[in-house]
């Protein structure tokens, strides 16, 4: 018996220390997701005490403030409720056509925040204001609650909740004290991508008329192009961003959740709905409406109007083109990057591990305009012939949206436990025969989730690909900004449909992945 008790130990140590190859390869990635914040406090280090106090107690920054404070609050508390709330009902209740509502919740996510804001704003100004700035944000970024959530739900062992039943908690009780615990990783981690979005939004925002922190930086570039003072104020979204991180790693404590198999045979017992089940079907209906009835019919209205809806034709096909390759290369490269982040973080746990977590998050709190100036400057100073290069665009993508990566690859690597691995290698696998042979079969779903999460983001980004894109090159994003923006909305509608329909084969895969581990909970 000492022999399998030396094989555990040998197994433990090896667990506590993290292979330095991955610690480098980690490291990197930080370094490399920290450059726009060096940037940032660089350049407002070149404001003076005086100054720098002036621009902090300016009316305007009080406004600004308090602008972004509530639109925070305010769209993370309700995408909450939308995505948890969707997801209970879809995966845990008797709700007629569940499968058919589980793909139109996930729709929302092929219509991006900007297009979502278009097809409103055309429609009526009564939502250029804080309520219409909330509900626009929040129809456009609740899916990022609602697919982690019914992904978790749909895995969940439903032994803890008949336990609670037996000891006569009620419906109510039992989702609240057992299984909100249980998926608290993935609302949280939803709830921070929601946050983080809503940090970093421009488009929308911008055509509601809705001014916060990131449209103010951008109005400051555009107006003096004052570096310095408009980097100020992307340091007080990096202190939002460090506010939401804080709470999020505190509210989801360091308890694992992983278990070796995959727990009861059944589903959990669903909730009858009865004479209710009408009225939740019409909730759902509206709020279809409004996610994508809203946009869609706009879309639809300005295309059939006016001569200037006509199709644009070879400009078209290559925005395009270009948009699905951009989509597919940052996808890809940000997942990579991501896995010995999520690797290090599920894996092994010390101070290390967790700031090199954590350091990839603060990028996605700074508006796209400000990760471009910073790559800008870098490039220009360091590798000038990388100036206005698609690598450098690239790169861009892969710094902003690699918390979506990182979120999506941490999340399935919890479900793969670790112990898999110490078998493995205790039958003679090395750990790195045993992460490819065991590990990778069970989170390359997972992955393929997090390339359609990323190029999801990509191929709707905006403001860095005006910066960065090199010249001559557009993009769909671009070519209906540059339309929207002068109000030419006929113009614009065929760009924001492409886009859409762009997104469709993503969105359907990340609903799919949210299920795939037990499609029968959706039957």
């Amino acid at each position: 018996m000492g022999r399998p008790t030396t094989t555990v130990r040998r197994l433990g140590a090896q667990a506590a220390r993290p292979p330095g190859v991955l610690v480098l390869l980690g490291l990197l990635v930080a370094a490399t997701s920290l450059l726009p914040l060096g940037f940032v406090v660089v350049s407002a280090a070149e404001l003076g005490p005086a100054e720098a106090w002036h621009l902090l107690t300016r009316p305007r920054f009080d406004d600004l403030l308090w602008n972004t404070t509530r639109l925070l609050v305010g769209g993370v508390a309700l995408s909450l409720a939308l995505g948890v709330g969707c997801a209970w009902l879809v995966v845990r209740t008797d709700l007629p056509l569940a499968r058919l509502w589980h793909g139109v919740l996930c729709a929302p996510l092929a219509v991006p925040a900007f297009v979502n804001g278009y097809g409103w704003i055309s429609t009526t100004h009564a939502v250029q204001s804080y309520w219409g700035a909330v509900l626009v944000v929040s129809l456009s970024y609740y899916p990022l609650v609602y697919l982690p959530t019914v992904a978790a739900l749909s895995r969940l062992d439903s032994s803890v909740e008949d336990v609670a039943a037996s000891l006569g908690a009620g419906a109510w009780s039992s989702f609240f004290r057992v299984v909100l615990p249980a998926i608290s990783p993935a609302v949280l981690g939803g709830a921070l991508l929601v946050g983080l979005h809503l940090l970093g939004e421009y488009g929308a925002l911008q055509l509601l008329n809705f001014p916060t922190l990131t449209t103010g930086i951008l109005d400051q570039y555009r107006i003096s192009f004052n570096g310095p003072a408009a980097t100020m104020l992307a340091l007080v979204l990096v202190a939002f961003c460090l506010v939401l991180l804080g709470l999020e790693m505190l509210a989801r404590g360091h308890r694992r959740r992983s278990r070796v198999g995959s727990g009861v045979g059944r589903a959990a017992a669903r909730h009858r709905l009865g004479r209710s089940a009408p009225a939740w079907s019409a909730a759902l209906l509206g709020l279809a409406l409004l996610t994508l009835g809203v946009p869609l019919l706009s879309l639809l209205r300005w295309l059939v109007r006016g001569s200037s809806s006509s199709l644009p034709g070879g400009d078209l096909a290559a925005a395009l083109t270009t948009t699905l390759g951009l989509a597919v290369a940052g996808g890809v490269l940000a997942t990579v990057a991501a896995l010995p982040i999520a690797w290090l973080a599920v894996r092994y746990r010390g101070v290390l591990v967790t700031a090199i977590e954590r350091a990839v998050y603060p990028a996605n709190a700074l508006p796209g305009i400000v990760v471009a100036l910073a790559l800008v400057t870098i490039s220009i100073r360091v590798v000038p012939s990388l100036y206005q290069t698609l690598p450098v665009l690239v790169v861009g993508y892969v710094i902003l949206f690699l918390p979506r990566a990182a979120v999506g690859v941490r999340g399935t690597l919890e479900l793969a436990p670790p112990v898999l691995e110490d078998v493995a290698t205790s039958l003679g696998c090395t750990r790195t025969g045993a992460a490819r042979r065991v590990t990778l079969p069970l989170v390359l779903p997972g992955l393929a989730a997090s390339v359609a999460l990323v190029s999801l983001a990509v191929g709707t980004e905006l403001t860095a690909t005006l910066l960065l894109a090199p010249i001559g090159t557009s993009t769909l994003a671009t070519e209906f900004w540059s339309r929207a923006a002068a109000v030419e909305y006929g113009a614009a509608a065929p760009y924001a449909l492409a886009l859409v329909l762009l997104s469709a084969p993503a969105t359907w895969l990340l609903g799919r992945a949210a299920v795939s581990r037990n499609p029968r909970r959706l039957a």
